[in-house]
C-alpha cells in the first residue's frame, strides 16, 4: 500500500512568527490529527496551508519552514494574505459555512470571492499533483476544499480520491441558493468516496446531485463520467481512552479537587464551544435564564460554567455575537446573583486538555444545543469522561447536533425551544443515579468501539473497496482491445446473430416516449448491418408494434415488441405470440390513473399486454414514494393473473408474464446454429435474454449495475460505436 496523502485548508503544524522576527512551530491535538496518525500506512504526507501568508515570510524563511515542516511529514500550500482574506475569510466562511449551517440571510454571494476559492482550490491541485505517487491514496478533507477532488481527478484520472466533509450538507432548497452550486457538487464528485458524518447529509447530497447534476444513485453509489462513486456516513469518533483515562494524571486530580472546592456542594452545569452563530449560545443562555426564574429553587445551588473559545475574532458578526453574550451573562449574573453564588462562569478562552478533562469530570450536566452541527465531539468527550466517575454526568443535546443519532441515550432537546430545553436541564438535575449510570453506559460502549482510529481506518477501508469494485467493473468493459477481438470475430463468422434493446440501448431516454425517434445515424447503421447477408439483426423491445413499425418499419430487420409478445419477421406481418386476454386492464387502469393524478408529471402508456406508468418527469423523490405506494396498491390484484409488476427506470410496468425476452431470444437462438451472437440491452428486461444466451455470445450491457451479461459498456454512444465499428468490418 502507498502512502496516504491527507489534504486540508491547516496543517496539523501551525507556523507563526514571534516578534523578535523567529518562526515558532506548533502541533495540533485535534481529533483529526489524531486519527490520522492512527492509519496504518508505510508513509504519510500532509497537504495544506501552514498558517503563515507567503507575503509575511520571505524566501529564506520559506525554506526554513518547508525542511522543517518535512521533518513531520508535511508539505505547505502557500497562500498570499488577499487569498486567505478572499478564500477562507470569505468564500467558506461567509458563503458555504452559513449556508450548510442553514443560515442562508447570512451569506454574501460575490463572485470575486468565488474566483479566490477556485483559485486557492486548484494551487493546492498543483501541489497535491507533484506530490502524488501511483499506490497514494488521497484523502480531501472539508468544505474549504469542495473542488478539488475534481481537480484532482482531471490530473490523476485513475487516482483513488476521498472527500470528507466535516460540517452539515444542506437540503437541496437552501443548496439551490448558490450560483455555484453546480460547480461545488461536480467538485465532490471527482472523488471515488464521499464520506459525510450521518446518513441526513448523506441523504440531502444524493438529492441535489440527482436534481442539480442528474445523477441517480442505486444504494448510494453514483455513475460519474463512467466510475462509480460511492457516498457513505462515517460518524466520526474520539480518542476515547485519553478522556476515559485522563483521571489518573496528578495535574488532572489536582484540577478536579480545586473545582470542587470552588463549587462546594453545588451543582453545575458545563457549556463548551466555539464562539460561533451556529452554536446556539445565546440560546442556551436564555434557557438558563428562565431556569432561575421558573424555578428559583437552583438559584445559589446550581452554577453554568459557560466556555466560549474565541474564534473569528476579526471578523464583525463574531465581534457583535461575543458583546451580546457578555451583555447577556452580565444582566443573568446582576440579577440572580449573590455575594456568595455566581450563577454564570464564563470564560472566553480554549483550555487546555488537563483543565478541560476536569470540568467534564466535575460536571453533573453537559448543554450542548448547537442550532446546526456536523457531529460535535465535546458531547462525545464528555461521555467518555464520564467512565470513572460512576456516570453521574447527564449530557443534554441538540437534536440538530450529528452526534445526537449516536449518542441517542441522551436527553435530546430541539434548541428553539426554550421550553423543552428548560425541562431537560430540571430532568437532568434530577434523574436518579442508576439512570443517569444505564445511560451513560449504553453511550460509552458505542463511543469505545468507533473510535477515531477506527473512523479513519473504516473510510481509508472502504475508499480500498470501491478502488476494487472499479477494477473489477473495468476487467467486464469492454476495452479497445476487446473490442477489436469483437470486431475480428464478427469478421471471421458467416451466421451472425445480433439481438438488441431499443432504449437505452441505442437512444438515450426521453422524458415522453414518444421523443425517442430513431435518427438518421442510428436507421443508417441498422440498415448497413442488415444488408450484410451474413446477419440476422433483431430489434426486440418493450415497445409497443405499432411505435417499432412507425419508427423502424422500413428497414430490412426483424422485429420484437412488448418483450416477447409480437413478432415480425423482415418483410412479414406482425404475429402475436400468444393471446392472454386484456380484461385485467379494466381493472387495474383506474389505480394507475388515481396515482397519475397524484403525481404531477406522470401518465400511463398502454400496449396490448401491458401498462406501464411513468414518471421520469415527476419530482424525483415524490416518484419514488409513489412508485412503491403503487406496487403495493397493485400487487395483490395481480397474483392470480399470470402478471408481473415491474419496476424499471422510472417506470413501473405491469405486463403478461407468458412472454419475456429470454423466451424470445430462445425461439432465435434454435434457428441456425450461429457463430456469432452479440445482444445488447440496458435493463431488468434484457436480463431474461442475457440470461438465456450461452457463455459464448457477446452480451453487453449498457450501464453500470449487476448483470448476467458478460461485458459492459457506459453509454450509448459507446455501444453505437461498437455497432457502426462492425458495419465497416
Amino acid at each position: 500500500m502507498g502512502r496516504v496523502l491527507i489534504v486540508s485548508n491547516r496543517l496539523p503544524v501551525s507556523v507563526s512568527a514571534t516578534p523578535d522576527g523567529s518562526l515558532s512551530f506548533s502541533r495540533s491535538v485535534g481529533g483529526l490529527a489524531t486519527g490520522m496518525a492512527s492509519l496504518d500506512s508505510s508513509d504519510q504526507l500532509w497537504i495544506g496551508w501552514p498558517g503563515l501568508p507567503s507575503d509575511h515570510v520571505d524566501a529564506d524563511q520559506q525554506r526554513q519552514i518547508e525542511q522543517r515542516l518535512a521533518e513531520e511529514h508535511c508539505r505547505p500550500v502557500w497562500l498570499s494574505r488577499t487569498q486567505v482574506e478572499d478564500y477562507y475569510d470569505g468564500f467558506s466562511n461567509k458563503t458555504i459555512w452559513p449556508l450548510f449551517h442553514y443560515f442562508p440571510l447570512y451569506c454574501i454571494y460575490e463572485p470575486h470571492l468565488w474566483r479566490a476559492y477556485q483559485e486557492v482550490n486548484e494551487r493546492f491541485a498543483r501541489v497535491v499533483c507533484e506530490m502524488a505517487q501511483p499506490d497514494d491514496t488521497i484523502w480531501v478533507h472539508d468544505y474549504q476544499l469542495m473542488l478539488l477532488p475534481r481537480l484532482l481527478r482531471e490530473h490523476l484520472p485513475d487516482a483513488a480520491v476521498g472527500f470528507f466533509l466535516h460540517i452539515p450538507f444542506p437540503s437541496y432548497e437552501l443548496l439551490r441558493l448558490l450560483p455555484w452550486r453546480r460547480d461545488l457538487l461536480d467538485g465532490m464528485l471527482g472523488a471515488d468516496l464521499v464520506g459525510f458524518h450521518e446518513y441526513d447529509y448523506v441523504r440531502h447530497f444524493l438529492s441535489s446531485a440527482h436534481r442539480i447534476t442528474g445523477h441517480e444513485h442505486v444504494l448510494g453509489t453514483l455513475s460519474v463520467a463512467n466510475r462509480p462513486v460511492r457516498v457513505d456516513a462515517f460518524p466520526m469518533g474520539i480518542d476515547y481512552d485519553a478522556f476515559a483515562r485522563a483521571a489518573a494524571r496528578p495535574q488532572i486530580q489536582e484540577n478536579i479537587q480545586t473545582l470542587r472546592r470552588r463549587f462546594g456542594t453545588g451543582r453545575t452545569i458545563v457549556s463548551i464551544d466555539r464562539l460561533d452563530y451556529t452554536k446556539g449560545i445565546l440560546h442556551r443562555l436564555e434557557a438558563f435564564d428562565w431556569l432561575l426564574s421558573c424555578r428559583p429553587e437552583y438559584r445559589g445551588t446550581v452554577s453554568l460554567v459557560l466556555v466560549a473559545v474565541p474564534s473569528r475574532t476579526n471578523v464583525p458578526r463574531y465581534q457583535e455575537l461575543r458583546t451580546r453574550i457578555e451583555h447577556l451573562v452580565g444582566r443573568i449574573n446582576g440579577a440572580y446573583g449573590t455575594l456568595r453564588w455566581t450563577p454564570i462562569h464564563y470564560l472566553y478562552r480554549s483550555l487546555p486538555f488537563e483543565e478541560l478533562v476536569a470540568l467534564y469530570r466535575i460536571a453533573d450536566v453537559a448543554l450542548i444545543t448547537p442550532l446546526r452541527d456536523g457531529m460535535n465531539l465535546v458531547a462525545k468527550e464528555y461521555v467518555a469522561s464520564q467512565e470513572e466517575t460512576g456516570g453521574h454526568g447527564v449530557l443534554i443535546l441538540s437534536e440538530m447536533a450529528g452526534a445526537a443519532s449516536e449518542l441517542s441515550e441522551a436527553i435530546i432537546v430541539n434548541p428553539h425551544d426554550k421550553h423543552q430545553v428548560v425541562e431537560a436541564l430540571h430532568r437532568a438535575l434530577e434523574m436518579p443515579a442508576a439512570e443517569r449510570r444505564h445511560r451513560n453506559e449504553q453511550m460509552q460502549q458505542r463511543l469505545r468501539r468507533y473510535t477515531v482510529r477506527r473512523w479513519a481506518a473504516d473510510f481509508v477501508e472502504s475508499l480500498a473497496e470501491v478502488k476494487a469494485r472499479q477494477a473489477q467493473l473495468a476487467l467486464r468493459r469492454i476495452t479497445p482491445e476487446l473490442r477489436d477481438q469483437v470486431v475480428e470475430a464478427y469478421r471471421g463468422a458467416t451466421r451472425r446473430l445480433i439481438l438488441l434493446d431499443y432504449d437505452g440501448t441505442l437512444v438515450h431516454f426521453f422524458p415522453r416516449p414518444e421523443q425517442a425517434r430513431p435518427d438518421a445515424g442510428l436507421q443508417e447503421m441498422l440498415r448497413a448491418l442488415a444488408s450484410d447477408r451474413r446477419n440476422t439483426v433483431v430489434v426486440i423491445s418493450g415497445r409497443d408494434r405499432e411505435t417499432l413499425q412507425s419508427w423502424l418499419g422500413e428497414l430490412p430487420i426483424h422485429l420484437v415488441a412488448e418483450h416477447g409478445n409480437w413478432t415480425r419477421r423482415r418483410d412479414g406481418d406482425w404475429q402475436c405470440i400468444e393471446n392472454h386476454g386484456h380484461d385485467w386492464k379494466g381493472t387495474l387502469r383506474p389505480i394507475l390513473e388515481r396515482y397519475v393524478d397524484r403525481t404531477p408529471g406522470a401518465f400511463i402508456e398502454e400496449k396490448d399486454f401491458s401498462l406501464v406508468w411513468h414518471c421520469r418527469r415527476s419530482e424525483p423523490d415524490l416518484a419514488h414514494l409513489r412508485i412503491q405506494e403503487l406496487r403495493a396498491a397493485i400487487l395483490p390484484l395481480t397474483e392470480n393473473l399470470n402478471l408481473g409488476v415491474f419496476e424499471g427506470s422510472k417506470i413501473l410496468e405491469v405486463k403478461s408474464i407468458a412472454a419475456h425476452k429470454g423466451s424470445a431470444t430462445e425461439a432465435w437462438l434454435h434457428e441456425e446454429p450461429w457463430d456469432f451472437v452479440l445482444a445488447a440491452g440496458d435493463d431488468y428486461t434484457d436480463e431474461d435474454m442475457f440470461a438465456a444466451l450461452g457463455d459464448n455470445a457477446m452480451s453487453i450491457k449498457v450501464g453500470r449495475g449487476a448483470s448476467h451479461a458478460r461485458f459492459s459498456v457506459d453509454t450509448v454512444e459507446a455501444m453505437r460505436d461498437l455497432l457502426e465499428r462492425l458495419t465497416r468490418a
